[in-house]
């Protein structure tokens, strides 16, 4: 399979970080990416982009949509994803329609972008080539510290092999976050973008943020256990097939509280046992859980979104909207914490969406209340990017944050 690598640079004098976002929820591909990309131009007073982000809804057309945004930005590195709904500023804009833009001159920072194709053969790979090309676009002495920013597209799989193939490359020191790009729930096509290239089915983006100080990357979920400590003893792929010896979906709905009407439309329209309120929660060594999506199929088979592998240890968990709700404070407090932030970068999980209905918008605006003055843009996301100081670090149903 032929690979295509590409990467941007950009730098500016180093001043205070300037953000501005736009948005429109027009039909018309040219007329809403237009709207949204002066509108968010028109935030940075008069200073000249160093970089834009775009969510999408896939309903556009892509490549109309994505010529109309550089017809107004020009050559401006870009970067962005088609999503399952997004939010800033205290707005939820829902699956289905609307194009987002922030523009962000560069301030103290510099950006280095770049983008890959070959996640779905070579997760690892990908990375590796991913995270290089990155940091080589961001030039020369790029900064003391830095974080990835990393969008795939969502249905590739393979998505903690990819983060462990950019780990390779940057280190513990070097904190990754993003997420994985949606379809307005459709679970057919998902997309990145890199300038005017666009990438399905296997393609990743990333932006390299060199800084003259430390970036904090913060992820909570608020999900709770409602099970002991198991033992998955058998899986193929995405399929669980037991949990301690006895079968995978049986143990799973024993769990489930006949009180709880958390069944939704959500992600997986054909299946019946898909609970969004209801996970797995893989249990780390040190005692922390990474969620992982999972639902009943219709031949009653339990499937998760993310392989579990044999002899992983997981409990069940579940929650409700407001265990959802109450972590969204603590993430914005510790992302801006210590800084003079412009901007918060959030990625939100649409099975989070999902469990919070018609309290959907109600996220976004908690979010833009405790970032108060800061600016937020965030995107609903087919599974998340937080990793830290260790490899682990893609979530589902989590959401993860960083703030510029």
């Amino acid at each position: 399979m032929r690979r295509l690598d590409h990467a941007t640079v950009t730098s500016q004098p180093d001043t205070r970080l300037r953000a501005g976002v736009g948005y429109s929820e027009s039909a018309d591909p040219v007329e809403a990416g237009q709207a949204a990309v002066r509108a968010a131009l028109d935030g940075l007073a008069g200073q000249p982009p160093a970089l834009l982000i775009v969510y999408a809804s896939v309903s556009y057309d892509l490549i109309a949509l994505l010529h109309a945004v550089r017809g107004v930005a020009g050559p401006t590195p870009l970067v962005g994803c088609t999503t399952s709904g997004q939010f800033h500023e205290g707005r939820l804009i829902t699956p289905g329609i609307g194009i987002s833009v922030l523009a962000l001159t560069a301030g103290p920072y510099r950006f280095g972008v770049a983008s890959v194709t070959g996640v779905r053969d070579d997760p690892v790979g990908a990375g590796q080539r991913l995270a290089r090309a990155a940091r080589e676009a961001a030039g020369p002495e790029p900064g003391p510290h830095a974080a990835v920013l990393l969008l795939t597209t969502g249905l590739a799989g393979h998505q903690q092999e990819l983060l462990n193939g950019v780990h390779k490359v940057v280190g513990a020191p070097v904190p990754v976050v993003g997420g994985g790009a949606g379809d307005d729930r459709l679970l057919v096509r998902t997309c990145v973008f890199e300038g005017d290239r666009i990438y399905t089915d296997g393609g990743a983006s990333a932006v390299w943020i060199a800084a003259p100080e430390p970036l904090t990357v913060v992820a909570e979920h608020g999900w709770h256990d409602v099970s002991l400590p198991l033992l998955v003893t058998r899986s193929d792929g995405l399929v669980i097939q037991e949990i301690g010896g006895r079968p995978a979906a049986e143990v799973f709905r024993e769990h489930f509280d006949d009180d709880v009407g958390h069944e939704r439309p959500g992600l997986v329209r054909p299946a019946p046992g898909y609970l969004s309120a209801y996970a797995f929660g893989l249990i780390e060594p040190d005692g922390g859980k990474l969620i992982r999506g999972a639902y009943i199929d219709t031949d009653g088979q339990l499937r998760s979104f993310t392989p579990l592998p044999p002899y992983a240890p997981v409990q069940i968990v579940a929650c409700a909207p407001e265990d959802l709700l109450r972590v969204t404070e603590d993430v914005v407090e510790q992302a801006v914490a210590g800084r003079d932030a412009t901007v918060l970068l959030a990625f939100s999980c649409v099975a989070r969406l999902d469990v919070l209905a018609e309290q959907g918008a109600v996220e976004a605006a908690r979010i833009q209340a405790a970032a108060g003055d800061v600016t937020t843009f965030g995107f609903y996301t087919y599974g998340e990017f937080a990793r830290t100081n260790r490899v682990a670090g893609y979530h589902n149903a989590t959401l993860t944050a960083i703030a510029l």
